[in-house]
């Protein structure tokens, strides 16, 4: 179904939200009553539990959450557990909390987004409300951006939701006029996050999309000096097309700029040098490409997606975490899977099998975060025995990682396929293409060079040969050279990768330790226990599982 706002009566009512618990667990859908178009509020459960959570948990949050008036005060609480400013009341909070929070805040605002949406489209006479509101959910949607808003919000001067609608109705003012003012401001203007995300909808796949990227970047600097900057340009008026010299100067820095290990991957491995007209016709599909935005980069905030059941609140803010699945070199997700639970079980039979002392300190230094002097102070050690301790426990826990990934049996093979199949377009998103990337662009010229000849170019090693003026035995050697010291690279990465895999276990083992114990401790009504109270019970439970 498409929509089509000729008329500012034609635009669907939003419903009221009954209470505090619907204010920021629900978002807007698209519905058909009575042959009629109507928003509706749709719940979002993993808000709702974490709502209902802070109610049971939290006694500040519980009185504010039960008065119905005061969703801007919950605003404000929501505002500081994103910033992470209220302090950790027990072992109940999520994680995520952070997470949780911004989309939380992103719930409440769905009404903001609505009214300055609707507002703007009285004002303007225009038949661009779906695009003004999905122009403003982008925004609040965004933890990123969301977070450079609240960041500047003061309370002194407005309460929140009359400051995020000013924000709003000037940012979707502005993202409308940059568009109707100029098609090459238009292009200056967006952000390359925002250009990758048009060109994908407009059908553009890698590794076009980083040369298309790249060339912009270099179209940018020629066109501000020659058009924008230009002395004979009256400021205020609408920014000039570029002519052939642009296009020419642009395609000039690209080819100089190409081969150098600052470019990205995709663009060295493009041999081809572009020309004049590369870069315009480029240009002209980025325009395109951005002419439909937002809604055609949009489709699960689009009107037309929430019909279709399609959209989903999903948060840009990611956690960077390494996971033992990453780190696994089997595609196979309940491999993967059983890996993950075999890791568990092998780190756990070893943590049990070392010494009571051993255990003591990875208890203290990853479950309590002392550090190796206060550790030294508090068990009466010399600090470099406790770095021994900690180096002999942490080896043999690696060792015991290694053996169940064996980097050592897949590496050579990965690599070679790797550059076989995937050279020209990698997956940064993966962790071991993203490591191989880095340490091409870290090889000497001489490696590189025979690298983007070889996988690059797809040229045997006759040909490399007589083109580089050398002997066959010498490109064979150069190859093989190439590809070993990639595997080295690889390896000293997993290794990186296998290491903070097994701080960030044990930091977790140790706080899960300590919510069983604490679990099945009777309730002393005393409130929560101190810390060497809480070191105490640990302390005895591992010593029981010894005997």
């Amino acid at each position: 179904m498409v929509l089509n706002f000729t008329k500012i009566n034609s635009i669907p009512v939003l419903p009221k939200r009954r209470d505090n618990l619907n204010k920021f667990s629900t978002y807007i859908v698209l519905s058909d009553q009575n042959n009629q178009l109507a928003l509706q509020w749709k719940h979002q459960p993993s808000l709702q539990r974490n709502l209902k959570l802070y109610e049971e948990k939290h006694q500040e949050f519980s009185n504010l959450f039960c008065h119905q008036d005061k969703g801007i005060d919950i605003a404000n609480f929501w505002r500081k557990v994103a910033f992470n400013e209220s302090q950790l009341i027990g072992n109940w909070e999520p994680s995520n909390k952070i997470q949780l929070a911004y989309e939380h805040l992103a719930s409440y605002f769905e009404e903001r987004c609505y009214w300055a949406a609707k507002d703007l489209s009285k004002e303007r006479n225009a038949n661009s409300w779906e695009e003004y509101l999905c122009i403003a959910r982008l925004l609040v949607y965004n933890p990123l951006n969301l977070k450079e808003i609240l960041v500047k919000y003061n309370s002194k001067s407005a309460n929140i939701d009359t400051y995020i609608s000013n924000v709003l109705t000037n940012h979707i003012k502005y993202s409308a006029e940059v568009s109707r003012f100029s098609r090459w401001r238009l292009l200056y203007k967006k952000s390359d996050k925002e250009l990758i995300e048009a060109l994908k909808v407009f059908g553009i796949i890698e590794p076009e999309i980083s040369l298309i990227i790249f060339a912009r970047k270099y179209f940018k600097q020629v066109y501000l000096i020659n058009k924008v900057k230009n002395p004979a340009r009256i400021t205020g008026k609408k920014w000039i097309a570029p002519d052939e010299e642009d296009f020419s100067k642009s395609a000039q820095c690209y080819n100089a700029e190409k081969v150098l290990p600052t470019a990205p991957h995709e663009v060295f491995a493009n041999s081809t040098k572009v020309t004049a007209k590369q870069i315009k016709d480029w240009m002209e599909i980025c325009i395109k490409a951005l002419e439909s935005y937002p809604i055609s980069i949009l489709p699960k905030f689009s009107l037309d997606a929430f019909q279709s059941g399609e959209f989903e609140v999903k948060s840009e803010l990611q956690v960077s975490e390494i996971e033992w699945e990453k780190i696994s070199s089997t595609e196979d997700t309940r491999e993967q899977g059983f890996l993950a639970n075999q890791a568990n079980s092998i780190l756990s039979e070893q943590l049990q099998s070392m010494k009571l002392d051993a255990q003591k300190i990875l208890l203290l230094y990853y479950g309590f975060g002392f550090n190796q002097k206060q550790l030294a102070d508090r068990l009466g050690m010399n600090q470099s025995t406790i770095s021994r301790y900690l180096t002999k426990s942490t080896i043999k826990l690696l060792e015991a990682i290694a053996r169940i990934s064996q980097p050592q049996q897949w590496v050579k093979q990965y690599v070679k396929r790797w550059l076989e199949n995937d050279y020209h377009t990698p997956v940064h998103s993966d962790l071991i293409q993203a490591a191989l990337v880095s340490a091409i662009k870290k090889l000497g010229n001489e490696e590189r060079e025979v690298l983007q000849l070889y996988y690059g170019e797809q040229m045997d090693e006759i040909k490399i040969a007589s083109q580089l003026g050398t002997g066959l035995s010498e490109i064979v050697t150069r190859v093989t050279k190439a590809r070993n010291i990639l595997q080295e690279k690889l390896m000293k990465e997993i290794n990186i990768w296998m290491k903070e895999y097994l701080e960030k276990w044990l930091v977790n083992y140790y706080k899960s330790l300590l919510k069983l114990v604490l679990k099945n401790e009777p309730k002393s009504g005393k409130g929560e226990l101190k810390l060497e109270e809480k070191i105490y019970l640990l302390e005895i439970y591992i010593q029981n599982q010894l005997y």
